[in-house]
């Protein structure tokens, strides 16, 4: 790989990216709102299917991408009505929907299209067009031109509005009384009760947009990158994103950048495939790997470091001291 090749790089982490902060993000707001989200993986892929669906007969990804919403944000208020209202076991609850999605997906799938659980492939029209700046302004200097094209290349409206998510959420978190109460509901709910807000409304607002935020992931995977829904197309970034989540303290900026080392290491594998180590070649399901050790080796160093919120999983009782 030489230097002309490290914009590309760059870019494909980027563009991979994106599923992880969209889910990271939404584990953000359910975790600091007290309930622990280890279903965004399944809500990732009914996302993904919903989008792929629904684009591919409306022919629109924006009615796609509002299709993948609406399941998210259906699929997290059943999971918030179950954990806040019914005080269900929320790691039961997480593993319910990550196990429901990866058959229900591969079901319907089947029943409707008979393609082996995969949606029909997206027309151009169906999917996100990518945003090809030119930089005609530095024409000037051709290398710093390319490398800004390679680097800026690829990218979607979707790109975009993942870091919006992140730098909004930053503002919210940290800028409002919505994020002081958010804080409060996860640290210390009875704090909150007592203040007269409501700490299941404040979940409930939490999963609605955890749901958004999930399937826009979900809709990133299907009409960007896959042109279609397909099974098992999460492949685990699901949990990656919960991974993240915990590595980046529940903070969205440490949060970012841990979804981009993540990618990146992504992007890297898929380019040393084939790689021959003393003349010996490496299995390429080593390689193909990499992202996942990378998790668990971070998670193994920050074992007990993370500050997580005080009541995450913990049900509550109105009027409970």
């Amino acid at each position: 790989m030489d230097f002309a090749d490290i914009p590309l790089l760059l870019a494909s982490a980027i563009r991979l990216s994106i599923p992880l902060i969209f889910a990271a993000i939404a584990g953000l707001y359910a975790e600091r709102s007290g309930i622990i989200d280890i279903g965004l993986e399944g809500k990732m892929l009914l996302g993904a299917f919903a989008a792929g669906a629904v684009a591919s007969v409306a022919g629109n990804p924006y009615v796609g991408l509002l299709g993948a919403m609406a399941v998210g944000v259906m699929v997290s208020l059943v999971q918030g009505v179950a954990s806040v209202r019914f005080r269900g076991n929320q790691l039961v609850l997480g593993l319910a929907i990550n196990i429901i999605a990866t058959g229900l997906t591969v079901f319907v799938g089947i029943a409707l299209y008979a393609r082996g659980g995969q949606t029909p492939p997206l027309p151009d029209g169906a999917r996100f067009s990518a945003i090809a700046p030119q930089f005609s302004w530095l024409e000037g200097v051709p290398a710093l031109q390319s490398a800004l094209a390679g680097l800026a290349g690829g990218h979607t409206i979707l790109t975009l509005g993942a870091f919006v998510a992140v730098a909004v959420t930053y503002l919210v978190l940290y800028h409002s009384s919505f994020g002081l109460r958010m804080y409060a509901c996860g640290d210390k709910p009875e704090a909150l009760d007592s203040a007269g807000v409501s700490v299941y409304r404040m979940r409930y607002q939490a999963m609605v947009i955890n749901g958004l935020l999930c399937g826009a992931a979900g809709a990133y995977l299907a009409i960007v990158q896959g042109g279609a829904f397909y099974r098992d197309m999460t492949a685990g970034q699901g949990y990656l994103a919960l991974a993240a989540l915990i590595f980046g303290n529940w903070k969205p900026v440490r949060v970012l950048l841990v979804c981009q080392l993540f990618a990146a290491t992504d992007a890297l594998q898929s380019r040393l495939q084939g790689l021959s180590i003393a003349e010996v070649d490496v299995p390429v399901q080593a390689i193909q790997a990499m992202p996942y050790v990378l998790a668990i080796l971070l998670l193994a160093i920050t074992a007990g470091k993370s500050e997580a919120p005080l009541a995450g999983g913990k049900p509550y009782t109105k009027g409970q001291r």
